[in-house]
């Protein structure tokens, strides 16, 4: 063999060399991107839960008074149920979303204690039916409004706590 074929031997072995390294290093970069996406869709797939406070709502002597109060000296922009305070849940403007503010009866037995804190969830069936596997008391069951679906638990110091799935 002469010294150009064997030159050309070394640059073709060392061309394929350089090919295979990059295709290895390519090969390796699409493998960990797959492999992140596969594991980041797992965590994200895990079912939401809790998502925001939908209302707090509090016993007080009188509630037409006390909202009154509430609109008078804090501005509250009250209605018939108490405020609605309007918020986006994302970036995205068309994401709009409430917490309620109401002043309930002291003598309503709506809930036992003086409050009771909303909690916003998303797919209010799936989630109780997880919370039964889990031992979580139900209280009541699913009540459909239109402005969304709610449903009573009891915490583990059995203070009852109000899911609500808002209507999207």
């Amino acid at each position: 063999m002469t010294d150009t074929k064997i030159d050309n031997i070394n640059k073709l072995t060392t061309m394929k060399r350089v090919i295979l390294i990059t295709l290895m290093l390519v090969a390796t970069f699409f493998i960990g991107f797959a492999f992140k996406t596969v594991l980041t869709l797992n965590k994200n797939n895990k079912m939401k839960r809790v998502t925001g406070i939908g209302g707090v709502f509090f016993k007080c002597k009188d509630p037409k008074a006390t909202t009154e109060w509430y609109q008078k000296h804090l501005g509250l922009d009250t209605n018939p149920y108490g405020a609605t305070f309007e918020w986006y849940e994302s970036l995205d403007s068309t994401k709009k979303a409430e917490t309620q503010w109401t002043p309930f009866a002291e003598n309503s037995k709506y809930f036992d204690k003086d409050f009771m804190i909303n909690y916003r969830v998303e797919n209010l069936e799936r989630l109780v039916e997880e919370l039964k596997k889990e031992g979580v008391t139900i209280v009541d069951k699913i009540e459909t409004f239109d402005y969304g679906k709610f449903v009573h638990i009891l915490d583990g110091e059995g203070n009852k706590i109000q899911l609500w799935e808002a209507v999207r």
